[in-house]
């Protein structure tokens, strides 16, 4: 495949053609200050192109990212802009681009490659899995009442209802940053952002805004002590045929570092006059808001996919995370795609509170669990079912117990979310 259609980096001059090749393989067109925008964050010596001559046919690029995970953080190569001709299918150039950059992220020593899937049945077949979900709440004018739990008024004195503040997005980048890192330390699956990213998710041209939509805004909930929490919206005006309000808020950002902040943040976007409907596309699974609502079901709570994971290095990637239970088990893993993932491994976990770390061994006992490293995957972060996986075929328990064993030791009690598609 590759004497056919070599892959190589690509130049900063080649950028336009290569955004050209992704346009028309996803079905879109890219404005020229999307391009632009896009370039503040591209990693060229990561960012690479299949050629039929001199044409490019095929596009895949990596960032180098730093992800939490239960107990701790790992590099991981955050695979983007995979894409190949229509004119050029079913010819190996997928399984190249992937091959190398799965070789890259090994040579990187990222021991994990992650990615959101537009065509969720592809990636399955390179050793990915599901590692967590994200939902769309929309809510309607009036059904957004809360009826926050008693226990968070009765904790502490410092958690009283803080002040919220309307703020530019950009000028109040900071406080967003606090908020965020605090929030980033305690759920899997979270991507550190430096001053790079925040620049690139602050930057609002306007000839890229949704139609009708506002620019950016934000509200921070705040205290004499500092940022608790923010938001970041848009908004969109708009009058039903009976002259009823009918505006639209659209959630892109909401993160909070308790309860209060969390319950002021959510009561003041729904409850502001002349929206009908607010519309929060991609909020965690386990997201404290379903719990507040005094009515639930008026989230109308839809669940989508959202990061897969994969293992690149398994014994360090199995080995940097920490666990929820006490275990030893052999686990015989299947990787078609990297040999050196397969056979047999110890896998030896102590309690989130010890200070022995985790330890992930070859071995040639005999096994306790035989599994694919696509269900390692999407067990990594701590969201998925093993006892789904199992029933699914993806897992099968050699030794009695070794499965209920497994799953106690890789549960997390939050569930995994990334909520910056890339």
């Amino acid at each position: 495949m590759t004497t056919t259609y070599p892959i190589r980096t690509i130049t900063a001059d080649e950028y336009p053609a290569f955004i050209e090749l992704d346009s028309q393989a996803f079905l879109d067109t890219w404005q020229p200050e999307q391009i632009e925008l896009s370039r503040e964050v591209v990693e060229f010596d990561r960012t690479i192109a299949a050629l039929d001559g001199e044409q490019m046919v095929g596009s895949a690029g990596a960032y180098s990212f730093r992800m939490t995970v239960p107990g701790g953080v790992v590099p991981a190569a955050g695979i983007t802009f995979v894409a190949v001709l229509p004119s050029h299918r079913r010819r190996g150039i997928l399984t190249g681009l992937m091959t190398r950059l799965l070789d890259e992220a090994a040579a990187r020593s990222e021991p994990v490659a992650i990615l959101f899937a537009s065509e969720a049945v592809i990636y399955g077949r390179f050793g990915f899995g599901l590692a967590s979900l994200h939902q769309r709440f929309t809510i309607g004018r009036g059904e957004g009442r809360l009826a926050v739990g008693a226990a968070s008024g009765s904790a502490a004195d410092s958690q009283a209802e803080p002040r919220i503040r309307a703020v530019s997005p950009q000028a109040a980048q900071p406080e967003l940053a606090r908020v965020f890192d605090t929030a980033l330390a305690r759920r899997p699956g979270m991507l550190a952002r430096n001053s790079r990213w925040w620049g690139y998710l602050l930057r609002d041209p306007k000839a890229l805004r949704p139609p009708g939509m506002t620019e950016l805004r934000c509200v921070l909930a705040e205290d004499d002590n500092g940022p608790r929490g923010y938001a970041l919206y848009r908004a969109k005006q708009g009058w039903g045929e009976d002259h009823m309000p009918a505006g639209t808020l659209h959630v892109r950002e909401l993160y909070a570092n308790d309860p209060a902040a969390t319950a002021a943040l959510w009561t003041d976007l729904l409850s502001r006059d002349l929206v009908g409907e607010v519309i929060a596309p991609m909020r965690p699974i386990d997201d404290p808001l379903l719990a507040m609502l005094a009515d639930r079901r008026r989230a109308r709570p839809s669940p989508a996919d959202g990061l897969w994971v994969r293992l690149v290095d398994l014994p360090a990637a199995l080995s940097q995370r920490a666990y929820a239970a006490s275990t030893d088990l052999v686990l015989e893993v299947t990787d078609s795609v990297i040999p050196a993932n397969a056979g047999r491994w110890r896998l030896r976990t102590s309690g989130p509170r010890a200070a022995d770390p985790a330890r992930c061994e070859r071995t040639t006992d005999p096994a306790d669990l035989r599994l694919t490293v696509g269900a390692l995957g999407a067990a990594y972060l701590g969201g998925a079912s093993l006892g789904q996986l199992a029933g699914a075929g993806h897992v099968a328990e050699l030794t009695p117990g070794a499965l209920t064993a497994l799953a106690a030791a890789t549960c997390w009690d939050i569930a995994p979310y990334s909520g910056m598609m890339f």
